[in-house]
């Protein structure tokens, strides 16, 4: 699947390996990343398409902004990050099933 700014990914190699992250911008076969912590929208994170998993073209208001070129902060992209994974968390604990052994 191609990747678009405002779309979350997860990084499948490399120290961050794991980490969901927003697409910033698209550079052909690279992606921007920013994650607004260790990798802030100032220094952002290049890496191939190939080593990103897509996980979400969410409806966050984070990604209507980077689409739309706006302004956008680092605790903007944190706080989004952090919603996004407490909803993940949630939807894998009622994906278990109770007693699963």
């Amino acid at each position: 699947m191609e990747m678009s700014k405002g779309d979350i990914v997860q990084s499948l190699n490399g120290r961050d390996k794991g980490k969901a992250l927003y697409v910033a911008e698209v550079d052909g076969e690279y992606v921007i990343l920013v994650d607004g912590k260790s990798r802030r929208l100032e220094h952002p994170k290049r890496k191939k398409q190939k080593h990103c998993m897509f996980l979400t073209s969410d409806g966050y208001r984070l990604s209507e902004k980077l689409r739309a070129d706006e302004h956008v902060t680092n605790s903007e992209v944190r706080r989004a990050l952090a919603t996004f994974n407490a909803g993940a968390e949630e939807q894998s604990e009622n994906e278990t099933e109770p007693g699963g052994g």
